[in-house]
């Protein structure tokens, strides 16, 4: 965990709590103690008292077969209250709605979150989609469409500041990680109004977005799409879907000031 600036009002078992919930995920769906002390940094001891807390609180359990430790659906609670109460995804339903009928794919929002972006709503098309991306998953700005529909807000500074506080791994044979590159798609960004990836974070999944904007024109979000591979090229993907999801980012850019 990292270590917090000198702060007496700053809450270290409050920390290692969250510190714990975190190191749950797709790849870590169920933990031993010792696994949980190696990944969060804690000692074992304080580990067992942190991870007893949440027990007893009822967002921990143990798995009745392996009994190692997992989440329970008590922490969905904390993120569906943001969600519930989120002024922006209430701005944005109608035309995520309308976005997902005219396009025939699925239409998503995400915000973002240090050098990512989450879900935070999402319309599913009824045709076969290669990968699934629910409402929570985080995914990195650099090589996805809405991430850089976000960074084309900023000034170039700001974009190499984020892009360099965190890994670029390529996830793909198709992904761009060097900082020039994604700059220069960003930088289209601004001029067209959307932005693109090809299979550069999943294989057989494309992305077109746009940026929603404040009436400042800060980004607080971004729209995308998710054709796949197997039903469009991206001429195709650009002619008919782009102004689409342009447009849809708009009117929730729009809609902003109402709420």
């Amino acid at each position: 965990m990292p270590s917090p600036v000198a702060d007496p009002l700053f809450n270290q078992s409050l920390e290692k709590g969250l510190a714990v919930l975190r190191a749950f995920d797709a790849s870590h769906r169920t933990l031993t103690l010792g696994e949980l002390a190696e990944l969060t940094g804690m000692s074992k001891g304080s580990a067992q008292r942190t991870v007893h807390t949440l027990q007893v609180l009822g967002y921990v359990g143990k798995h009745p077969q392996t009994r190692r430790f997992q989440l329970l659906p008590k922490v969905i609670d904390i993120g569906f209250n943001y969600l519930a109460a989120h002024p922006l995804i209430r701005a944005a339903h109608p035309y995520l709605s309308q976005l997902a009928q005219s396009s025939g794919e699925t239409a998503s929002l995400t915000e973002a979150v240090d050098a990512d972006m989450v879900y935070i709503a999402q319309f599913l098309t009824t045709q076969h989609i290669p990968v699934l991306t629910p409402v929570g998953m985080r995914i990195p700005m650099y090589c996805t469409s809405s991430g850089r529909a976000w960074l084309s807000t900023l000034p170039d500074a700001q974009v190499r500041s984020l892009l360099g506080s965190a890994p670029r791994p390529a996830r793909t044979p198709n992904t761009l990680t060097g900082v020039n590159a994604i700059l220069e798609r960003v930088a289209l960004c601004r001029k067209t109004g959307y932005t693109t990836n090809r299979e550069e974070l999943f294989l057989g999944d494309m992305g077109i977005a746009a940026p929603v904007v404040d009436n400042q024109g800060r980004a607080v979000a971004a729209v995308h799409l998710s054709p796949p591979t197997s039903r469009w090229t991206m001429d195709e993907a650009q002619a008919k879907l782009a102004p689409l999801v342009i447009e849809c980012a708009r009117a929730i850019s729009q809609s902003l000031a109402t709420y």
